[in-house]
């Protein structure tokens, strides 16, 4: 379908932004540029999965967990994590710099950009926030739960909300790109 006919169903000022768009996008992308826009869709589709997924089963089952049985689980599931989500969004963000750097247009370029800084948010709030309490639940004692524990998953969920809806943006602005781009 070419862009303009998106437009025509999108309705008339997105019509002239994707007529624009599709005059200014006059050359395929090379095959490696192709490549690399399959590797963001498949790394930002992989992260807002794995995130989607936490926020809709694991977290819930883990605020229904006692402390101590919390506490078990997760020290289990933090181990499947490390270090594949961490190499998966570096690897996403390169790509999508990669992709930035090669855009044949200001509007993708522009979509590119604002998707890299939605993964950039993704890994400053898992290093800022979900990782700093991680390392809390890593130190308590499961089997010792102390009198005065504070609870972290309320402030671990709000996080982990935030990078998921971030992550789920980025996919989304990632999709655009590559979609205006061919």
């Amino acid at each position: 379908m070419r862009l303009s006919n998106i437009g025509q169903v999108a309705g008339p000022g997105l019509r002239d932004l994707f007529e624009q768009e599709e005059e200014r996008v006059t050359e395929r992308e090379t095959p490696v540029v192709q490549l690399v826009g399959v590797a963001v869709l498949i790394g930002s589709g992989l992260i807002s999965g794995v995130f989607f997924a936490v926020a809709v089963s694991v977290l819930p089952a883990l605020n229904a967990m006692t402390p101590d049985r919390y506490l078990q689980a997760h020290s289990l599931l933090g181990q499947g994590y490390h270090p594949t989500m961490p190499l998966l969004v570096n690897a996403t963000l390169v790509a999508d710099i990669v992709l930035a750097v090669a855009a044949p247009s200001a509007t993708i370029r522009s979509l590119l950009i604002t998707s890299i800084v939605g993964i950039v948010v993704v890994e400053a709030v898992s290093h800022l926030c979900n990782v700093p309490l991680n390392k809390v639940v890593r130190g308590t004692d499961a089997d010792a739960v102390p009198v005065n524990w504070q609870d972290p998953r309320p402030r671990w969920r709000m996080w982990h909300m935030i990078r998921t809806v971030a992550a789920l943006v980025v996919l989304l602005l990632n999709s655009l790109a590559i979609t205006f781009a061919n």
